[in-house]
């Protein structure tokens, strides 16, 4: 008969060790390295291979990896990957993934420890933002579908479960959100069957925070023109600075407006674990759902995101299915009441679930926040040199951990040239910020986010993008001459 399983598991015990090894070295050895490194276009076309028919060998296959994967990764690991909201993951998570792996449980239902342990940390993250012991919640790949879950349960509060056999019909259902808030909102919208045109993006204020005024003036005019608000979604950490909504009065304002509440905390969530910055999340335990990425600032390795709900009868309407072969039983694996699958979209769940658990566990919580806290304190020594710097110049306030910014000493096109500045840092493995574009102009967004960056990371992000700066304005190259 035909298996998997080797004949003789001494051989794949010693590849397991040296795997083991390897990462483990890989970790340990980062900051000597390039943040990243393009790859080659030889050893792309060496990826794109025919279908392999025949066995081969495990062992060609890990020299694979290390050849052709392991030296052109994200390099989101790297203490001065600063680009983009990229957690730096952490060791035992590594391992953890491993045990997970080794397991192989489906966490779509039945009765399980997995799936205990899954509730567990849905609990922990509930006390983390002030929820309710009883609320539930999903760990998903990340919070844009976190956000859609958010959505659709916010679907069936306004439209009753009845909506999931007719649909949204021709319901006048109008959203709100700041006109800061991440794309994947608007996605959900178009995803839930609303459209995105019936999602209102709302002016912000002079600090990246939803105008509360001129809400207040939309849903007036929405209401007047026959539209029924039914959902109100702020943010704590918006994409591009890391603004925070005034959560508390976006909670006054949707339960007088009889409109769900949903948080988009992708990655701010996490800021309740520090006694410092938690008061700028006032009032998201308020909210009647909450989404958030352990895999952000809790350095859970990808993925990890979560859905919180505060009235579990509202997520089972949205997503309980009767079906012969989900039948319940009373005792037997088949046991338990709730299921995963009552609760998401998903049948086939990977346990995600145990890296968070292991990191929680581990690391705890306060030591998480404190890791919060010392990114948010490293953006600020970030603002403070580039503010001392007259050939660059900061764009946006500094609410959490974003800064963005811009080398303005140089002549012509600035914007073309900040993005050169950042694709030259990022091609000599120096720093790996990113861009993004505020009032029409592109700045350099420098997101520290990774528990191992320190002080000189910062330093040597600003001393980089100086000397790219200066060599560009004294040669004049241009993007098209890069």
């Amino acid at each position: 008969m035909a298996s998997l399983d080797p004949e003789d598991w001494s051989g794949l015990r010693v590849l397991g060790h040296r795997m083991l090894d390897d990462m483990i070295d890989h970790l340990a050895e980062l900051r000597d390295g390039p943040v990243w490194q393009p790859m080659p276009q030889a050893l792309r076309q060496d990826l794109h291979a025919p279908l392999p028919r025949e066995a081969g060998d495990p062992e060609a296959a890990y020299e694979a990896f290390r050849r052709l994967v392991l030296p052109y990764a994200t390099g989101n690991l790297h203490p001065r990957f600063m680009g983009w909201v990229h957690g730096g993951g952490n060791p035992v998570g590594m391992l953890a993934e491993l045990l997970a792996g080794g397991l192989n449980a489906n966490l779509g239902g039945r009765d399980h420890a997995p799936i205990e342990v899954e509730r567990q940390v849905i609990a922990w993250a509930a006390e983390m933002v002030g929820f309710p012991p009883e609320a539930s919640g999903l760990l998903v790949t990340g919070t844009s579908i976190a956000n859609l879950i958010g959505v659709l349960v916010a679907r069936t509060a306004a439209l009753g479960p009845e909506v999931r056999r007719e649909g949204v019909g021709a319901a006048r259902l109008a959203a709100y959100t700041s006109a800061a808030a991440h794309g994947c909102i608007s996605r959900a919208m178009d995803m839930a069957g609303f459209g995105s045109a019936a999602l209102r993006l709302v002016p912000t204020d002079p600090d990246g925070r939803l105008h509360l005024p001129a809400l207040t003036a939309m849903l007036a005019h929405d209401r007047a023109a026959g539209m029924r608000p039914f959902l109100l979604v702020g943010t704590a950490g918006s994409v591009d600075i890391g603004a925070v909504d005034d959560l508390s009065a976006l909670a006054t304002i949707a339960r007088g407006a009889g409109m769900w509440f949903h948080a988009d905390a992708a990655f701010g969530a996490l800021a309740a674990l520090s006694p410092r910055l938690k008061p700028l999340l006032h009032g998201i335990e308020e909210a009647d759902s909450v989404a958030f990425d352990f895999h952000k600032w809790g350095q859970v390795p990808y993925d990890a995101g979560c859905i919180l709900v505060r009235d579990r009868a509202r997520q089972v309407a949205t997503f309980g299915t009767d079906a012969a072969y989900l039948r319940r039983e009373a005792r037997g694996l088949a046991g338990g009441d709730i299921w995963p699958c009552d609760l998401g979209p998903d049948l086939s769940r990977g346990f995600r679930a145990l890296k968070v658990w292991m990191t929680l566990q581990s690391y705890g919580a306060d030591r998480i926040g404190q890791i919060v806290e010392q990114t948010c304190d490293l953006a600020q020594a970030l603002a403070v040199r580039v503010d001392a710097e007259p050939e660059l110049e900061r764009m946006a306030p500094v609410a959490l951990n974003i800064v963005c910014f811009r080398y303005r000493a140089g002549s012509g096109d600035l914007d073309r040239l900040n993005a050169d500045i950042v694709a030259d840092l990022q091609e000599a493995g120096i720093a790996a910020p990113s861009t993004t574009v505020l009032h029409g102009r592109l700045a350099i967004r420098a997101a520290v986010v990774n528990h191992r960056t320190q002080l000189d990371d910062v330093n040597a992000l600003v001393a980089g993008v100086l000397e790219a700066g200066r060599c560009r304005a004294r040669v004049g190259i241009s993007s098209t001459a890069a």
